[in-house]
């Protein structure tokens, strides 16, 4: 029975903490735009899908394997 208790109490300490992580993630702010541009613009759908690509790409490129000898 007592190690039952531990276990609950064990598992509602993890859960509040991982409640306040979760809850701490805060979305991340984009700089503020210059004086002079005016509104921020949202970016180009088919910039971000280049830039996925390039890195999928770079990503995917075979690294040399080092030699053991």
């Amino acid at each position: 029975m007592l190690g039952l208790a531990g276990l609950l109490v064990a598992l509602v300490v993890v859960g509040l903490l991982a409640r306040k992580q979760l809850g701490g993630v805060a979305a991340p702010v984009l700089p503020a735009a210059s004086a002079g541009a005016g509104e921020a613009r949202a970016p180009n759908p088919q910039q971000i899908q280049q830039q996925f690509k390039q890195s999928l790409d770079a990503a995917m490129q075979a690294r040399p394997v080092p030699d053991d000898n």
